[in-house]
């Protein structure tokens, strides 16, 4: 069985702006924030497969679990 990828993804609190910020360096693309942690937690849900997608890492009709 094939080990799954794991990739990184940096979360903070922006005492400033007030929000969770997430980036990654693995994941082209990816900046995000919200208010909360779940929030930031959905926003991830989809985001990630949208730009896994939209950097050629998975086909468009990919069935698997991300």
């Amino acid at each position: 069985m094939k080990k799954p990828k794991v990739y990184n993804i940096q979360a903070f609190w922006d005492s400033e702006a007030k929000v969770w910020v997430a980036t990654s360096e693995e994941v082209s693309g990816l900046a995000t924030e919200a208010d909360t942690l779940e929030n930031l937690n959905e926003k991830l849900r989809e985001m990630i497969p949208e730009l896994f997608i939209l950097n050629g890492m998975i086909e468009k009709d990919y069935q698997g679990l991300i």
